[in-house]
């Protein structure tokens, strides 16, 4: 299970870094998919992040990667925390297993029955989510931009080692 794991992170690292564009673009598309991930219901989230990864100029590939910070297994855990800090933001009086049972109906309506939930339901999963946003986003724009420059400063340097032998093996000959 471990291994499982530790090939889906190898993967995603790769799909990370080894886009094109500039380390700052990469990192923009990442961040933007994190902020959408965070503030959107996960039904509309694709239709967001997307279109304001053009306008925002961001990696298209990192805006929808970044989104999956929601999944279906995530949000048995992110929704109810995000509903509850939000609540507790606008002095509401929600318990832990209200809002828990609340974002279990987040989680099985698609948007436009989100919208028929209660107002300080949807304030509170807004407020939590613009609070997560506010916590991820900018982790995400620094850790993704920090991945992208290593590897290629590693693999430039790799590259000049490999040309180096080259050369000295050409000139030993």
């Amino acid at each position: 299970m471990a291994h499982h794991w530790k090939r889906k992170l190898i993967c995603l690292y790769a799909k990370i870094v080894r886009d094109d564009g500039s380390p700052s673009y990469i990192a923009r598309g990442w961040a933007i998919g994190m902020f959408i991930g965070c503030v959107i219901p996960m039904s509309a989230q694709l239709v967001i992040s997307i279109p304001l990864s053009f306008v925002l100029r961001g990696s298209k590939i990192g805006a929808a990667l970044g989104t999956f910070i929601t999944n279906p297994v995530t949000v048995l855990f992110i929704y109810p925390a995000q509903c509850w800090v939000g609540n507790k933001i606008i002095g509401g009086d929600l318990t832990w297993e209200a809002t828990e049972k609340a974002a279990r109906g987040i989680v099985k309506l698609d948007f436009s029955g989100f919208l028929h939930l209660g107002g300080d339901l949807i304030a509170s999963f807004f407020i939590g989510g613009f609070l997560l946003a506010a916590v991820c986003t900018p982790i995400t724009y620094f850790g993704v931009y920090h991945l992208v420059v290593r590897y290629r400063r590693i693999k430039a340097a790799l590259k000049a080692k490999r040309m180096a032998q080259k050369a000295e093996k050409t000139k030993a000959e």
